[in-house]
């Protein structure tokens, strides 16, 4: 029987190379923000690689009726999209089926982060793009940094705006090559104002909102952030390394108070991201926290913090106990994990430390097993 199982997972294991050297080549445009030139610079290439021999075709694309932008459809092969009926009114969606039996070598895709309309195969775009790379065809798309789930409430501080439409970290990860489509903050309201990138009737209203130089500025930060840990990610799989470095693990330890616990799933999120690791998420479930002692909304947040947290590629645990701090370290141990990260206490963090033995016991194992650990504001 043993033996059995042993020669299915090697089968396995092989039909998974297969898979993954036939699957299509993906590449991201990644902007700060609309109007940076995404869509520009994915049609640039498309010209260039049909010039030198490659089967490429629109799949989809939005040009935003940019004259620069739109001009650069000319002489491009275009698959039409499929056309839909939903309350009342003819909608257009990319035709995920036509490019998968047409098989370009390479197809372009924009608006990465899209939500589909109801009754389409997929929710989200990034899913169409996922079964189209699995179908052996390679993708150019874009999307902002804005849409990444992780950077959600970071994003809506940054700028006052909530975000509805959002791509997993994990789909930027799946990436061969990002590159970021970069302005300073100057040259991206110049072309606000000279009317590249809004209709003249919105500029003034951009200006006024969310075109502003120290919000641009933070965006940039992240994008070019999010570049550079695509590089680091990139190096790290495919250079050799001379010394082995001790592997990253985070655990996220969460409690049933939804908002922390979505803060501290988020930036671990974004650290294991960083580091490109596997993390953990956390729940110590007291015997006060027990279902039938807990309100029904907090059992509603908990439950979505635990679907968010499987989204962006955690593996929750829920474990009931009393002894909090003893069990986070023994699932530490047992798990070979580098950082925990926590929530910020409601109380004064000095306070915790002289007057809270149990946190006095999980600093000193801490130490004891040189693991890191991160309190999240």
């Amino acid at each position: 029987m043993a033996a059995d199982e042993s020669k299915e997972n090697s089968v396995k294991k092989f039909l998974d190379l297969v898979k993954k050297s036939r699957r299509g080549k993906f590449k991201v445009y990644l902007g700060m923000s609309a109007g940076v030139g995404k869509t520009y610079r994915m049609l640039q290439e498309a010209h260039a690689l049909l010039r030198n021999g490659i089967g490429i075709q629109i799949g989809y694309i939005e040009t935003h009726n940019r004259a620069e932008t739109h001009a650069l459809l000319a002489g491009l092969p275009l698959i039409p999209r499929r056309k839909l009926f939903y309350k009342g009114k003819e909608l257009e969606e990319m035709d995920v089926p036509a490019i998968i039996s047409r098989h370009p070598e390479v197809v372009i895709v924009d608006e990465l982060a899209h939500t589909n309309i109801e009754g389409s195969q997929n929710t989200k775009r990034w899913q169409d793009v996922m079964d189209i790379l699995d179908a052996g065809i390679s993708v150019i798309s874009a999307v902002n940094i804005q849409h990444l789930e992780s950077l959600n409430e970071e994003i809506e501080k940054i700028t006052g705006i909530s975000v509805s439409e959002r791509i997993p970290d994990k789909i930027l990860e799946t990436a061969d090559e990002i590159v970021n489509i970069d302005l300073t903050a100057d040259e991206l309201i110049t072309r606000l104002k000279e009317g590249k990138i809004y209709d003249t009737t919105k500029i003034q209203r951009a200006l006024g909102n969310f075109f502003q130089s120290d919000k641009i500025l933070q965006l940039r930060e992240l994008a070019l952030k999010e570049v550079a840990h695509h590089v680091e990610r990139k190096i790290d799989i495919e250079l050799p390394k001379q010394i082995k470095l001790r592997p990253e693990k985070f655990l996220a330890c969460i409690s049933s108070n939804a908002g922390t616990a979505k803060v501290v799933i988020r930036k671990t999120a974004r650290l294991a991201s960083y580091y490109r690791s596997t993390w953990i998420v956390l729940y110590v479930q007291s015997s006060g926290e027990s279902m039938d002692r807990i309100k029904l909304n907090k059992q509603r947040h908990l439950i979505n913090n635990f679907k968010l947290a499987t989204e962006l590629g955690a593996e929750v645990l829920k474990v009931k106990s009393d002894s909090i701090a003893q069990t986070i370290m023994q699932v530490a141990e047992e798990r070979e994990v580098s950082t925990i990260c926590i929530g910020k206490p409601h109380i004064n963090l000095f306070q915790v430390i002289l007057r809270t033995a149990i946190f006095n016991q999980l600093l000193r194992k801490i130490a004891a097993t040189e693991t890191d650990l991160v309190i999240l504001s």
